[in-house]
């Protein structure tokens, strides 16, 4: 049964591309990514929501949340959301 995940990716500071991030995530990812949005969060720095379509397995997002959390300029990956479809 399909799940649809919500993940916040943070980049390491202002001064990281996040268009760099959000091409390794499409790279590591694939065909699982549903949709990219951009985050304002404060003082010039913005966040990656990035809706992952997953198989609800053991493990969960573990393995997505590694996947980004590999990514070179990613500072921290958070599970926002998760729900069945």
């Amino acid at each position: 049964m399909p799940v649809v995940a919500c993940f916040r990716v943070m980049p390491q500071g202002v001064e990281t591309d996040i268009d760099l991030i959000e091409e390794g995530i499409r790279k590591a990812l694939r065909e699982a990514v549903k949709d990219i949005k951009k985050e304002e969060i404060a003082f010039g720095l913005v966040a990656l929501q990035v809706l992952v379509m997953i198989a609800d397995a053991e493990g969960g997002t573990d393995g997505v949340e590694q996947a980004l959390s590999g990514i070179g300029g990613v500072q921290s990956v958070s599970v926002v959301d998760v729900s069945l479809i």
